[in-house]
């Protein structure tokens, strides 16, 4: 019985110290969701800018002969691969490399320690990710695909749909889709549209591929506030039901103890 209660101890301890860390990594996804959501908007209203113009840019028959144009059939893939930096998110990193099966032959860059640990490549924090890196990441993906290296390329990353909601989700950056519809805007380009589309290209790939970071990082957070909050319940259960079971055996050694005295005295 004794052996018991210790035991009990040593695990309500152990329990509370989980919940203490369960809080803390809590706290700390909660302090950095509003500066997380504030940067992936910035980030989504950049490369909405960048789509659009190059959306106007590919409606123009002349930028169908660009390279980052050309229809390929092969499947020669590259993926940017973006994962989280550290884990106790949930199915975070998890939904993305089940994504990632789909593409069992393809070339990987990964962004995040977590993608990072399961590829080779350059260390690259997701959250500290710059627009350098993104800029080194897109001149190394255009020069391959003009060079004819690949065939598509495209961005694995997570969607936010809301706070308690987020989705493994593929962006494919290259090649470049012609708009459905002509252009409404009225401009003349220098020299012309297809030189015009080249020299861009690079900068929209870098454009998309922070955007998809920034995207990705606030995935991150919430599903990790979301997963901490799941953890920090189950451990206070856990606990409760410890306390329980505690409180009943040392009521057991008690009511034990008590019995033998009386009836030691009694003999």
């Amino acid at each position: 019985m004794g052996a018991d209660i210790k035991q009990l101890r040593i695990r309500i301890k152990s329990v509370d110290s989980t919940l203490h860390l369960t809080k803390a990594m809590g706290l700390v996804a909660s302090s950095k969701i509003r500066k997380a959501t504030e940067s992936m908007n910035r980030g989504k209203e950049y490369a909405n800018a960048l789509a659009e113009t190059v959306t106007n840019l590919t409606s123009y028959r002349e930028c169908l002969k660009s390279p980052y144009m050309s229809s390929r059939t092969g499947d020669r893939i590259c993926l940017v691969v973006i994962a989280g930096d550290r884990g106790l998110a949930g199915g975070y990193n998890a939904n993305i490399f089940r994504y990632l099966r789909e593409f069992p032959n393809a070339d990987i860059i990964p962004i995040g320690k977590r993608a990072y640990e399961r590829f080779s490549g350059k260390p690259l924090s997701a959250e500290h990710f710059s627009y350098a890196d993104a800029k080194e990441i897109s001149d190394k993906l255009c020069a391959d695909f003009i060079n004819d290296k690949y065939d598509k390329i495209g961005v694995l990353c997570t969607k936010y749909n809301s706070l308690m909601s987020q989705e493994a989700h593929m962006v494919w950056l290259l090649p470049l889709q012609k708009a459905e519809k002509e252009s409404s805007v009225s401009a003349i380009f220098e020299p012309d549209e297809i030189t015009v589309l080249n020299s861009v290209i690079p900068e929209y790939v870098a454009g998309m591929i922070i955007a998809c970071v920034k995207e990705s990082f606030a995935s991150e957070v919430a599903a990790r506030r979301v997963a901490m909050d799941s953890a920090g319940k189950n451990a206070q259960e856990m606990i409760d039901r410890l306390e329980l079971e505690y409180n009943r055996a040392r009521q057991g050694a008690i009511t034990q103890e008590i019995t033998e005295i009386v009836a030691g005295s009694g003999t």
